[in-house]
C-alpha cells in the first residue's frame, strides 16, 4: 500500500478530437518534392507552414511590402557575416534595391576592408595571441585609422563613407565583394559603429581616439536619419551582432521618437546561432511593443542568410 493518495480519474470529461481546436494538420506539413520538380521555387514553397516556416514567409512579405511602399529595409550586422562569405549576397540585395541602409560594427568593417584591399581576412587568433602579434597587421590599422583622421579633417562624412572613399581612391582589387564599397556605389548609407577598445586597429600606434569617436558619432546620426523613417512599415534585420548593433538601434530609435518622428509600425528580425538577451529585448521585443512585429530565427548565418535572400529574390519575380 502506498502512503500517498492518487487522484481518481474516472470522473474526467473527454471531448472528441473532431471538435478539439488543433493547430497542425497534414496540409501544413513539409512537402516532398518529385525528382523532376526540385526547383528553388518549389523548394522554398515546400517548407512546413508551421512556426518558423510561417514566420520566415511573413518576414519576407514584410520586406517586399516595405520596398514596394518605399519604406526602409535596414540590415544591421556583425563581423561573422563577412567572415562566413555572405558579402556577395548582401551586395546582390543592394543591386536589386532591397536594402536601404547597412549598419555594421567596426569588426565587420575591418574584415570588409581586408578582403577588399588584400583578399584575405580572419587571422588565426589562438596562434597569433601566443606571441603578441594578434591584431598587429600594420596595413589594416594604418589604412583604416588614417582614413578616419583624414575624414574628420576633410568634412562631415562619417566612418563608413570615409572608408568607402579610401577604398575607391586605392582602387581596391576586390571592391566588387566589399559591402562598404558597393553601398557607396549604390548611394546607400553604410555606417560603422565602433566601441573603442574592441577592435584590432585600436591597439596600434596609428589609432586616433578622437577621430574614431567623432567619425562613429557622425555615423550614429546618419543611422538615426534612416531609423526615423520606420513609420507605418519598414524592416530592421539584425544578423550576428549580439551587443553593439542592438544597443545602437535602441538609442537611435529613442532619439528619432524624441525628435517627434513617429517611428513605429515596423517589423524587426534577429538572426543568430543562439538567442541573446540584447537582440531579444532591443531588436525583437521593445522596439515593436504595442505595434509592428518582431521575429526570432536561430541558425548559422551561412545557411540562414542565403535562405532569406533566395526567398526575397524569388518573391520579387
Amino acid at each position: 500500500m502506498s502512503r500517498f493518495t492518487q487522484i481518481d480519474l474516472s470522473g474526467v470529461r473527454t471531448i472528441s478530437i473532431g471538435s478539439r481546436k488543433s493547430k497542425v494538420t497534414p496540409k501544413d506539413f513539409a512537402r516532398v518534392l518529385p525528382g523532376d520538380k526540385r526547383s528553388l521555387t518549389a523548394f522554398l514553397d515546400s517548407f512546413p507552414r508551421i512556426l518558423a516556416g510561417n514566420d520566415l514567409r511573413a518576414l519576407v512579405r514584410d520586406i517586399l511590402r516595405s520596398r514596394k511602399r518605399n519604406k526602409p529595409v535596414i540590415l544591421m550586422m556583425g563581423a561573422h557575416v563577412v567572415k562566413v562569405g555572405l558579402s556577395p549576397l548582401i551586395i546582390e540585395l543592394l543591386d536589386r534595391g532591397v536594402l536601404t541602409h547597412v549598419a555594421m560594427n567596426s569588426a565587420a568593417a575591418i574584415h570588409d576592408v581586408e578582403t577588399a584591399m588584400w583578399g584575405r581576412t580572419s587571422e588565426d587568433v589562438a596562434t597569433n595571441l601566443m606571441d603578441g602579434t594578434f591584431g598587429m597587421s600594420r596595413e589594416t590599422g594604418e589604412f583604416i585609422n588614417r582614413a578616419l583622421v583624414k575624414g574628420m579633417a576633410d568634412g562631415q562624412e562619417g566612418y563608413g563613407e570615409a572608408l568607402a572613399k579610401k577604398l575607391k581612391a586605392s582602387k581596391a582589387k576586390n571592391s566588387r565583394v566589399s559591402i562598404i564599397s558597393q553601398c557607396y556605389e549604390h548611394d546607400v548609407p553604410v555606417t560603422v559603429h565602433a566601441a573603442i577598445g574592441t577592435d584590432i586597429i585600436h591597439q596600434q600606434p596609428s589609432m586616433d581616439g578622437a577621430a574614431t569617436g567623432e567619425m562613429t558619432f557622425r555615423d550614429f546620426k546618419v543611422f538615426v536619419h534612416s531609423v526615423k523613417d520606420l513609420r507605418g512599415g519598414g524592416v530592421v534585420l539584425n544578423f550576428g551582432s549580439a551587443v553593439i548593433m542592438p544597443e545602437v538601434f535602441l538609442k537611435a530609435l529613442t532619439v528619432a521618437r524624441n525628435l517627434g518622428y513617429k517611428a513605429q509600425g515596423f517589423s524587426t528580425a534577429n538572426f543568430d546561432m543562439i538567442r541573446h538577451y540584447r537582440p531579444t529585448m532591443n531588436v525583437v521585443e521593445r522596439p515593436t511593443q504595442g505595434h509592428g512585429r518582431g521575429y526570432h530565427f536561430s541558425g548559422h548565418h551561412e545557411i540562414m542568410f542565403p535562405l532569406l535572400s533566395a526567398m526575397i529574390l524569388q518573391g520579387e519575380r
